[in-house]
């Protein structure tokens, strides 16, 4: 599982997550991992959102998606899981969004269940970034796509000391962690501001 305190960190802000300054930034990062991921994958029908907090991603991948994707978030943090299902039936009824508590390191999907796996600002945040990411890869099908959101700056050298680091925030690292994890075809992309930056993969 994640960190316990940080497990709970979002138990504790999950009723508001999507309120204020931060939920409008989450939701702008959001936007724009939508755009990168169907650039890359237009018409993807499983989805998978790896940290998904309140279902914030998968339900604007429900708004711009046709026909009956399947849309399925997982988080460690029930509380959070709690309010994704309270606000998924306010989506398009031909969008399937399911929700399920889980972490990262043992997703509770069978292999190659999705054509798309996507994670956003959550990566931190595993306990152990280098068996979530092989989870992720088993879970894509063959030729699927992996977007990856998060901190993830050379500038951020000084943080990858102390009680965090062990954290892959440098591209080096990340780029490391993928290859290690079996993705083909890792490419960085500059989502927003300086430090939050997306990587994507193929299985």
């Amino acid at each position: 599982m994640t960190r316990d305190r940080d497990v709970q960190a979002f138990d504790d802000r999950a009723p508001g997550y999507e309120a204020g300054y931060r939920g409008r930034l989450h939701a702008d990062i959001v936007a724009r991992t939508a755009d990168l991921a169907l650039a890359m994958c237009p018409a993807p029908r499983r989805v998978l959102d790896v940290g998904c907090g309140t279902g914030m991603l998968l339900r604007e991948l429900a708004r711009r998606l046709g026909g009956t994707p399947l849309l399925a978030g997982v988080d460690a943090a029930a509380a959070m899981i709690e309010q994704a299902h309270a606000l998924a039936p306010k989506q398009r009824p031909w969008a399937r969004l399911a929700f399920v508590r889980g972490a990262a390191e043992r997703l509770p999907f069978g292999n190659g269940a999705f054509d798309l796996v996507a994670s956003t600002t959550s990566f931190d945040h595993w306990a152990d970034q280098r068996a979530g990411l092989a989870e992720c890869r088993r879970v894509l099908a063959p030729g699927g796509l992996f977007v990856l959101v998060d901190l993830c700056s050379p500038w951020l050298a000084p943080t990858l000391i102390g009680a965090r680091g062990d954290r892959a925030r440098t591209p080096l690292r990340a780029t490391r962690l993928l290859a290690a994890a079996g993705f083909r075809s890792v490419e960085w992309h500059r989502l927003y501001a300086v430090i939050i930056t997306a990587i994507t993969g193929t299985s």
